[in-house]
Formats: C-alpha cells, structure tokens, sequence
C-alpha cells in the first residue's frame, strides 16, 4: 500500500467490477425515465408546484447516482492518463449526458415562462429551500437557444471542445522532459522539471526552466490548435446565446457583477508598483541587474533548509489547523488516514493540484505533486480547504451545493494563511525570512501572474474573433501579459512565453484565472475578521461555506459583513 496514492474503493474498485459495470449499465434507463417525464410533465404550468418538487427529487438522485460514475473515471484519467478504460468510460458518460439536453432545455424554459414563480415557490416548504437556484435558472432561460439546436450543440461539443480539452491533458501528462542533471540525461515527466523551479540549486532551475520551454516544442502545434478550437467555439456559442461578452457569460455563470471584478481589478492594479519593487530585490539579492529571471521566481531564499516528509506535512496541517478548528483539524487529518490524496509524482500524472468533491459518499478526493517543499505542504493545505468547503456542505442537497467560480478559492486559501501564519510563530529570525518571502511569491503568483493571464485571455479572445492564432502569436501576446503585469519587476529576456500550453484552464474554462485573486484577497479579508473576532467567527464562516451554494456572492460577503463593490475591502 503506497500511502501517497489514493484509494478509490469508496467509488469502485475498479472498471471490470460488478458494482461499476451495473450502475454504467443503468445509467441509460435512468435517463429515458428523466426524458418520459420531462415530456409528460413540462406541456403546461398546471400543478407548477408539485411538478417542481418531483423534478428536484428525481434530479437530485440522479446526479448522486451518475456523479461518482463520472468521478471515477475522471479520477482515474488524472493520474493514469493512459489508462484506456478510463479513457473509454469518461467519453461515453459525457455522450450519454448529451441525452439529458432535451430535459434540461425543456426544464428550463418551462421554469423561464412560469409567471408566478415566487408564489408557486413560497407554497411550499420544501421547494423554499431551493429558491436561490430555481430563481436563478428562470433567469438563465434568456440565453437559452431552442432544444434541436442546444442537443445539437451539446452532440458536437463531444467531439469539439471537450475532445480538445482531453488532447492538451493527455499532452501534458504524457510530455516527457529532455535534461540534463549532475552530467546524466534523464527524460523526466512534465510535472517533475515544473517543481524544479523551487530548488536550492540556481544551476539546476535555470536548465529546469530551458529544458521545460524547449519540450513545448513537441506540443507547441498540437496545444495551439486545441486552444483555438476551444475558444473559437467559446466565442461561437456566447454570441448565438446572447452574451455581451464572454466576460459577461463567465461573471452570469459566477454569480458576479463587474462592479464587484472592476473593484478588485482596480487595487490589483494599484498593487503592481508594490510586486515589482519585490521581483526587483530578489532579483538583485540573487545577483541579476536586469531584474528577475522567469526561471528564478520561485527561488527559495535565506538559509531555512526545512524539507518535509510526507509524514511530517500531515502532523504539521493537523496541528496547526487544530488552532483554528478541531473539526478543520480532524477532517485534514482522516483525508491523509484514509487515503484520499493522491501525492506521488510520476510519469502519467497530470502536473499541479486539484480537490474533488464527491457529494454522494461525502468524502472529496485530492490530487498533488509533492516533493517536500513548504510549497508542497501550503499546497496540501490549499487543497484539504477545498474538502473542507465540500464538507461544510455534506449535508445540504447536491443541487445547493454548487457554489460559483470565485468563491471556490476562499477556503483553501483560508487554509494555506493558517499554515503560512503558524509555520511563522515556530521560525527564527533567518527561517522567517525564508517563509515570508514565500510567502509573498506565492501572492504574487496569484496577484501579478494571475492579472498577466486574465490580460492574456482578454487579448486571445479579441484576436481569435477574427481568426485561429499561430504559435508565434500565442506566445507574443503571452509575453506582451507578462510584460505587462510584471513590468521591470522580471527580466524581460527571460520569460515564460508558453504559459498557455501549460495551464489547463484555459482549455478547461474561461478566465478561470481572476477568481484566484477573489479567493486570495476574499480569504485574507476573512482572516482579518477572524484575527479581529477570535473562536466566534469559525462558527459564522462555516454558516458562510455552507450557504455559498445558495447565494450570489455579494450576499454571500455580506454575510460576513464584507461589501464586495468597495475598492476599499479589496486594497
């Protein structure tokens, strides 16, 4: 048993297994029975009331049902990118959700044309409780196109941007590193020369950072194509659907108003001069004049020579999260005891981090690459927020616990402060150092390098209006971002012009890069209240967690007393 790989029995033990095989089998007859009774159902708006109940129980079991298929083999695909089955399993499940368009269509627009919503909700207690959600997809109804062309569209999208998405992961997990180290030449996975860049040798992270950029060259045509049929596409939809932009789409899907993006933005941009200052120091401490090399950012500096075992990462997050919250504590605690991480570098194995949750078994499931660092062990704590966030919400029904894009950052941030502050009040003078100016890279990563790929994005979509974007043009515009955004702060001969390429979001989402800064500086707010309030606020940011799936998030801040339309909260 390899305590850094995780177990997912709890799932299915595995594809030939019986319980897996009966429950995909069934999938299909479940979903016949949701399109009888979507057709027979949604003719007309008599009995509005307990046509609506119906359909949010018959919703709810079959999302609980079909989710931990999904899951499965989601899972699976992220550490064993050749794994055939799961290869298999993962794209006949998402062409047979394909078959739930014309219900969910139908549903929608049903719901979009009832004239009496509040009344029809308010007569019942239990249709009360989903009120947010059904208020919200009424109002959705607008940028819904008609059922033949939204099946037709969810048909193609199997093998359009979904198909492209799959080709650029399974690029990336499968791309191997040329380099050379102490004179042997090793070809190492992409994820492995990525953590380089946190190495004490500056030899070591300067081939890292070479030999990382010349491998994109193997990708660098087949990444381009997938970014370019993905966001064409993008652009495609949000234009028949009505969107002013796809900016517009993206804060509708997030429960976010551009008041609220416009103020963060804005001190963001206020903080640039601060960051750059930084970059400049570090850069001139490790003995560049021209600024700071793309390859040294994550340099660790001072002389703390801390590394973690695995072991001593989970004892360190269990003690630490315990001054916060037992329950924070004991639930980071049983995620490592029963595997549910997933911790191992290795060949075939999607590079970063992620958490999943799994609402039907109330357990969530964490992936990341950690080779000791202190960045590893903030990396774990930032993950185990996430599985603190679903846990939170274990208990509310799966149609209220999906909470929007820039809200999903607040916990795991959360986490990672009560790490960075703890590991802070154990350190000596030349540790702290070391620590806090982590500390700082890490924001400024989620600050500075995150505003260079929100300007990226913004740029790739103006661009790709008009046509598909060589390599050359990816990477100049990626440039012209970090330009931008890092200023004189790096030096401008080294840095990182296949960002896109690297990072799955793009080819995922869009602009899933501000919601990082959201969660980054809504977390630090919050810590704030929590330093100001003491043990009274855990009680009042689990309320909080809890009512994310339920909310938009100005309501949600205001919960905590936080008015998220004012540049004041954000500087």
């Amino acid at each position: 048993m390899n305590e850094m790989r995780w177990n997912l029995d709890k799932l299915y033990t595995s594809f030939d297994s019986e319980e897996f095989k009966a429950d995909f089998d069934a999938v299909d007859q479940k979903i016949e029975e949701i399109k009888k009774w979507s057709v027979k159902n949604f003719k007309d708006d008599s009995n509005a009331a307990q046509k609506l109940e119906e359909y949010i129980k018959n919703e709810t079991a079959f999302m609980e049902f079909v989710y931990p298929l999904f899951q499965y083999a989601s899972l699976t695909t992220s550490v064993e990118a050749k794994n055939k089955d799961a290869q298999s399993y993962l794209e006949q499940l998402r062409i047979k959700f394909v078959a739930l368009t014309q219900s969910s269509v139908m549903y929608e627009k049903w719901i979009g044309n009832l004239k009496n919503l509040d009344a029809i909700i308010d007569s019942s207690d239990f249709l009360k409780n989903f009120k947010f959600i059904l208020k919200e997809t009424a109002e959705k109804k607008k940028y819904l196109l008609s059922e033949k062309e939204e099946i037709a569209i969810a048909k193609m999208q199997q093998t359009g941007s979904t198909a492209w998405s799959t080709l650029q992961n399974n690029l990336t997990a499968n791309l191997l590193v040329d380099i050379e180290i102490d004179g042997e030449k090793k070809q190492l996975p992409l994820p492995v020369v990525r953590n380089m860049a946190h190495d004490k040798s500056s030899d070591i992270r300067k081939k890292a950072y070479e030999a990382e950029l010349e491998a994109y060259k193997k990708i660098e045509e087949s990444s381009a194509a997938c970014l370019n049929a993905i966001k064409g596409e993008r652009l495609s939809l949000s234009k028949m659907r009505g969107y002013d932009s796809i900016i517009d789409k993206v804060l509708v899907n997030s429960r976010m108003d551009k008041e609220t993006l416009d103020a963060m933005l804005s001190a963001m941009q206020e903080s640039l001069p601060a960051f750059r200052k930084y970059f400049r120091k570090k850069g001139e401490l490790l003995g560049h004049k021209d600024g700071l090399p793309f390859y040294d950012l994550f340099a660790p500096m001072g002389e703390s020579s801390k590394n973690y075992s695995y072991q001593e990462a989970r004892e360190f997050i269990f003690k630490n999260f315990a001054t916060f919250s037992q329950e924070l504590a004991d639930f980071a605690d049983n995620a490592f005891q029963e595997r549910w991480i997933d911790a191992e570098p290795r060949e075939g194995k999607r590079g970063g981090a992620f958490c999943s949750g799994i609402h039907s078994i109330k357990e969530c499931r964490i992936m990341s690459n950690f080779s000791g660092s202190f960045s590893d062990v903030t990396t774990l704590a930032h993950e185990l927020g996430h599985g603190f966030h679903g846990h939170c919400l274990k208990d509310v029904n799966i149609m209220n616990s999906h909470y929007p894009m820039p809200l999903a950052e607040t916990a795991s941030i959360f986490c990672e402060t009560i790490i960075n502050n703890a590991v802070l009040k154990e350190a000596d003078e030349k540790e702290a150092f070391s620590i806090l100016e982590s500390t700082i890279s890490d924001a400024a990563q989620v600050i500075v390098d995150i505003y260079s790929r929100y300007l990226f994005e913004t740029a790739l979509f103006e661009k790709r209006e008009n046509s598909s974007l060589p390599v050359d043009e990816l990477k100049k515009i990626m440039l012209q971002a970090q330009k931008d955004s890092y200023g004189k702060g790096l030096d401008e001969n080294f840095l990182h012009p296949y960002m896109w390429a690297n990072k799955p979001h793009y080819y995922g989402s869009d602009f899933y890069n501000f919601p990082y800064a959201f969660g980054l500086l809504f977390a630090k707010g919050l810590y704030a209240e929590y330093l100001k309030k003491g043990d009274s606020f855990v009680d009042e940011y689990k309320k909080m967690l809890k009512a994310t799936g339920k909310n938009n998030i100005a309501d949600t801040a205001k919960i905590m007393g936080i008015d998220v339309h004012s540049i004041d909260f954000w500087r």
